[in-house]
């Protein structure tokens, strides 16, 4: 039986090198496959992975009708066996139910991949709904890491390496130190003290302050 399958992680934890790779394992079987992302880092049309692996995919936009994208491909002929959805909390709540309704009523497999909560830890509408229709919620086995050397838990978003906690649900970035306006992944208790590794350097008196501060990891 086909079914939906979200796949979800803080960033930096490997979800669209999964994706790329669910992706290829079903294609080498014979099976066809449509990937779609949204707001990927690399830019439209494509998904990315931080390891650069990347494939051409169909960006999702507000006007994207999955149901009728997939209607649309059968009617041309098109095998499409499964969908492979990344950056899945930016799709709106109506495109996660027809991805379920897809799945339901076409046998359509459902492969999607994301983050949970924004840098506020509030979920994403999308996430949401993923987490309330999916058969299965997958957290990925690989651990991002937070700077001390913890599990990363929280998605910070970070100005000039200072955490922020007000703004848009919405601003796309990287896990790059070297932009004005980034993302960096911690653990609980970091992201309640927003203390990024920045904050954390700038603060440390001694070598072995971020070692206490790490909580002696």
């Amino acid at each position: 039986m086909a079914e939906l399958v979200f796949f979800s992680g803080t960033m930096d934890c490997g979800k669209s090198t999964l994706a790329l790779q669910m992706d290829h394992n079903h294609a080498v079987r014979g099976r066809g496959g449509v990937l779609f992302t949204r707001n990927d880092r690399a830019g439209v049309d494509v998904l990315s992975s931080r390891l650069g692996l990347r494939h051409a995919a169909v960006e999702v936009t507000d006007g994207t009708d999955f149901w009728d994208d997939v209607v649309q491909r059968r009617t041309r002929g098109e095998r499409v066996d499964y969908l492979v959805c990344d950056e899945a909390q930016f799709y709106s709540t109506a495109q996660v139910e027809q991805l379920a309704q897809l799945v339901d009523e076409m046998g359509v497999d459902v492969y999607a991949f994301g983050i949970t909560a924004d840098f506020r830890t509030r979920l994403f509408p999308g996430s949401a709904r993923l987490i309330e229709l999916a058969d299965r919620v997958e957290v990925l086995q690989v651990q991002a890491l937070c700077w001390c050397g913890a599990r990363a838990t929280h998605n910070a978003r970070t100005v000039h390496g200072q955490m922020v906690v007000e703004g848009e649900q919405v601003v796309v970035g990287d896990t790059n130190a070297a932009q004005a306006v980034g993302y960096e992944v911690l653990c609980r208790r970091h992201h309640m003290r927003r203390m990024t590794v920045a904050v954390a350097r700038a603060t440390a008196s001694s070598p072995d302050t971020l070692w206490s501060e790490a909580g002696g990891r």
